[in-house]
């Protein structure tokens, strides 16, 4: 998806709020009418019968027939992409659109004359009842133009995204495979050696953030002074946002040129980031620690460099599970817990090797082993699993004792 930065006048940026507003009133119409529905109940209606209610509603309010029919239409089919997707499991299930976080529209049926380029660094894109609105011409959109979605993000900054395809990056052909090992404190290992982070903000950016949190928890709702310090905190929020994903696309455009393989621990971040605070009858521990965890997680973009890379390399990436891969020697196999030393040292119990943890766990996420908790595989006897003492009541379970001979 080719993403640009949009520049509406005041005149363009009000009307362009009001697409957001009637795409937004549309949606959550539909999701009132299919929050009443429950086992049993007849089935709430679908695209066709809400495409057919909204053209009534038209009618009768002057407000709504003033905006883009097409506008409201994609919302009902936004919506019921939705719902698919939340019956196929791949998503949550569609909740309400609030003003001050939800403000974008998608309009369909794009053609070529709909985008002119005006000169070297502007071009213009023609919005249904808005007329010409310019961008930024960063670059030429790739693929084919069919659609678009206007969005404003909490910063109040515009952007325009063209739903085209990208082709994908060409593989080396050399038979190279390569290992990513995501964490915390190091956001990407790859088995080359390479330690890379996800830059964020700067130490003074972090105090500023802080600083303006402290002085929104004193600000009264609903004043000014809210909304300066909200729009403030939205503006460093965003600046994190964009290094994040800038830094995202660059690695992995350059590792689907580079190598043929890509292989990554099969990771729920979904559930590694889910809050440990429990209920009122069962409050967890730790809440406070583990926030601060999740937050640590979500900030190194793990997620997003998968699916870049499934985009960039589609049918290369391979998957691995995550079990013991920092505790599993990439020398000789053998799987120990004291093996790992630190975050950042590794040193084998069984053979001497000692390296960057990290970069030994993207070595064994390169070799694509599943490892067991047994230690199999290993080049001498494991030694993290407890013998077993012979039940003679078992029959076949008196055997041989190596030690003995």
């Amino acid at each position: 998806m080719s993403r640009f930065r949009l520049t509406p006048t005041a005149e363009q940026e009000a009307r362009l709020l009001v697409h957001c507003a009637h795409a937004r009133f549309v949606w959550n119409l539909a999701v009132e009418q299919h929050s009443h529905w429950r086992p049993g109940r007849p089935l709430p209606p679908g695209y066709v019968e809400q495409a057919r209610q909204l053209t009534e509603i038209r009618d009768e309010h002057a407000w709504l027939r003033e905006g883009s029919v097409t506008v409201q239409q994609q919302a009902l089919r936004d919506f019921a992409q939705a719902l698919r997707s939340f019956f196929g499991g791949t998503h949550g299930k569609p909740t309400w659109r609030r003003a001050a976080v939800h403000q974008g529209f998608r309009q369909v049926a794009v053609r070529p004359e709909h985008v002119r380029r005006l000169n070297r660094r502007r071009a213009a894109v023609w919005v249904p009842k808005v007329g010409w609105v310019r961008f930024r011409w960063s670059r030429p959109p790739s693929g084919e133009l069919k659609s678009y979605r206007i969005t404003r993000d909490r910063a109040g900054r515009w952007h325009l995204a063209f739903a085209a395809v990208p082709a994908p990056i060409p593989a080396p052909g050399d038979g190279s495979a390569v290992g990513i090992d995501r964490g915390v404190a190091v956001s990407a290992a790859l088995s080359t050696g390479e330690l890379l982070h996800c830059p964020g903000l700067s130490r003074a950016e972090r105090a500023r953030a802080l600083r303006l949190r402290r002085r929104l928890a004193r600000a009264a709702r609903g004043s000014n002074r809210r909304a300066r310090l909200l729009r403030a905190i939205a503006q460093l929020t965003a600046k994190e946002s964009a290094r994040r994903k800038d830094w995202a696309e660059k690695l992995t455009t350059r590792v689907a040129r580079e190598f043929d393989v890509i292989r990554v621990e099969d990771l729920r971040i979904t559930h590694m980031t889910r809050s440990a605070k429990g209920t009122a009858a069962a409050p967890g521990r730790r809440v406070r620690q583990k926030s601060g965890l999740n937050r640590a997680i979500l900030a190194q973009g793990w997620g997003l460099v998968v699916s870049r890379l499934e985009h960039k390399a589609p049918g290369r990436v391979e998957k691995v599970p995550a079990a013991f891969t920092s505790q599993r020697c990439s020398a000789c196999g053998h799987v120990a817990s004291e093996s790992r030393e630190s975050q950042a040292v590794f040193r084998c119990v069984a053979c001497g090797y000692s390296g960057n943890a990290d970069v030994n766990a993207a070595r064994n996420i390169a070799a694509g082993r599943a490892v067991t908790a047994r230690g199999g595989g290993t080049v001498v006897r494991p030694v993290n699993r407890e013998p077993r003492r012979p039940d003679p009541a078992v029959p076949g379970s008196r055997r041989r004792n190596p030690l003995v001979g």
